[in-house]
């Protein structure tokens, strides 16, 4: 016997992009309004700054137009270029060193409680060291190099990346682990397809918040026993009060950070986790 059909129900409006459960229509998405407002909400902030400067009319808070030509004269003169590459250097080298070892650390704690138990107060302790504590003893003990910058960039990294991917490796699915075992995968494999697929996520949360941590902290030990990079040029003008020169750099460098993430990490998660639908 065929099943009635109910006419009220709205499976044709369900069917309909742009409309919403019971027949309310909904604004299509625009790709570019996200853009647009970016855009518009940096003009927002410029034209906040410029009515500032304005109204307070001190050396102490120049104009954009005074610090984009401090840019553009740095920049000429390749001393920003060559100060910024070699900041980034130095932010992708700690990166990727806290990332991997954070990544392998986080998955043994996550996996197996014995080693998870073994390694929880290293964890506490790691987190709640202050960096300016962990960069003077580096400088100390691997006197005022690349290797000590970075190794103490790396070091205050670490543990909020093992914190994330201890997270993500207890949330792994265990019936998922069992259907590949009951497909006979090979353990390379079962990793690959099965369990870093479930583990992106949380790499992606713990790649975005270390890149943020990571950026703030690679300044903080150029500042401190670095005779070049972006922070040791902040130090100098600090130094002679050159207040056009430290938000000069500061713009460039929040520019590169939003490039990143606009160019490089949504993009990333987008594609890392585009199986999800």
């Amino acid at each position: 016997m065929k099943r009635p059909q109910n006419r009220s129900e709205p499976v044709a409006a369900l069917s309909l992009p742009g409309l919403r459960k019971g027949g309310k229509a909904t604004r299509p998405w625009v790709p570019g309004a996200d853009v647009s407002l970016r855009l518009a909400s940096l003009l927002a902030f410029v034209l906040l700054w410029q009515i500032l400067a304005a109204i307070l009319d001190s050396s102490l808070l120049p104009s954009p137009a005074a610090v984009f030509v401090r840019v553009a004269e740095e920049t000429a003169s390749l001393v920003l270029p060559q100060h910024l590459t070699i900041t980034l250097g130095r932010v992708v080298v700690s990166f990727l060193l806290a990332m991997a070892i954070g990544t392998a650390i986080g998955i043994a704690m996550g996996r197996w409680r014995r080693v998870d138990l073994f390694l929880d107060a290293w964890l506490v302790l790691g987190l709640n060291i202050p960096a300016l504590v962990t960069i003077i003893l580096c400088y100390v003990w691997f006197g005022l190099t690349d290797v000590a910058a970075i190794v103490a960039v790396a070091i205050n990294k670490i543990p909020t990346v093992v914190v994330m991917v201890r997270e993500g490796a207890r949330a792994i699915d265990p019936r998922l682990m069992q259907v590949a075992r009951a497909y006979r995968l090979s353990r390379w494999r079962t990793f690959t397809r099965v369990y870093l697929p479930q583990l992106v996520p949380y790499l992606m949360a713990a790649a975005r918040s270390g890149l943020s941590l990571i950026w703030k902290i690679v300044l903080v030990v150029e500042l401190l026993g670095r005779s070049n990079g972006v922070g040791f040029q902040l130090n100098v003008f600090f130094q002679f009060f050159d207040i056009s020169g430290i938000l000069a750099y500061t713009l460039v460098f929040a520019a590169v950070v939003l490039l990143v993430e606009a160019l490089l990490m949504r993009p990333l998660e987008r594609r890392l986790t585009g199986w999800r639908g």
